[in-house]
């Protein structure tokens, strides 16, 4: 019988349990796909991914809050609202743990990033299930202080294999190398990125 009179006469035939599962799984990889089409889209459009980060599978739900304001991808912040660090929150699970990177692609300027990247805080074995004040802070956090242009501000999330421990603090804050530092670390690709864009505040609009 040709396949393609499997789906009008399915009260005539019935596909090996092989070929049903093979279907089922196809289903199921194509929905995959979509869902995370539409979690890391904003990344694309935003060049998160490609300027910081490779492609990759979002695994964990990552919430960031600067006070009151909810984080979400290519949103607005004020630099005044981000003096302090923000609240992040994972789910997981307590026996996992993960890395927070927080970067600057776009220092100096967006148009000229001759620094980039800039890292702004790293934070290294926060367990699943709490937020980045149960880890182990890195480098301080130092807020967003664009000088010029709109710049992006790039929150990555790893999965650990196992506690890191001690872990050396970059030489410099600037040029940066997200992916050089999860290479090092073998933390693999990202498991969530959230990023928000900031500008300069005129002076007498910085509340």
């Amino acid at each position: 019988m040709a396949p393609t009179l499997l789906f009008f006469l399915p009260s005539l035939y019935k596909p090996p349990s092989s070929l049903h599962f093979s279907l089922i799984d196809t289903a199921f990889f194509l929905l995959s796909l979509l869902i995370m089409a539409a979690s890391v889209d904003p990344l694309v459009v935003g060049r998160v991914i490609g300027d910081v980060v490779d492609m990759f599978v979002p695994t964990i739900n990552m919430s960031v809050y600067y006070g009151a304001k909810h984080v979400t991808n290519g949103c607005d912040v004020k630099p005044s609202l981000t003096f302090n660090p923000p609240k992040v929150t994972l789910s997981g699970h307590p026996d996992e743990f993960y890395t927070l990177v927080m970067t600057d692609p776009d220092a100096p300027s967006p148009s000229e990033p001759s620094m980039r990247e800039w890292v702004h805080w790293i934070v290294v074995d926060i367990p699943g299930g709490t937020n980045a004040t149960r880890g182990k802070e890195v480098l301080p956090y130092v807020g967003p202080r664009p000088p010029v242009g709109i710049h992006r501000y790039i929150l990555v999330l790893f999965q650990q294999k196992a506690p890191l421990g001690l872990v050396e603090q970059p030489a410099s804050r600037a040029r940066f190398s997200t992916r050089a530092f999860a290479n090092q670390l073998d933390l693999g690709l990202p498991v969530a990125t959230v990023y928000f864009n900031a500008q300069k505040e005129p002076a007498n609009r910085r509340r």
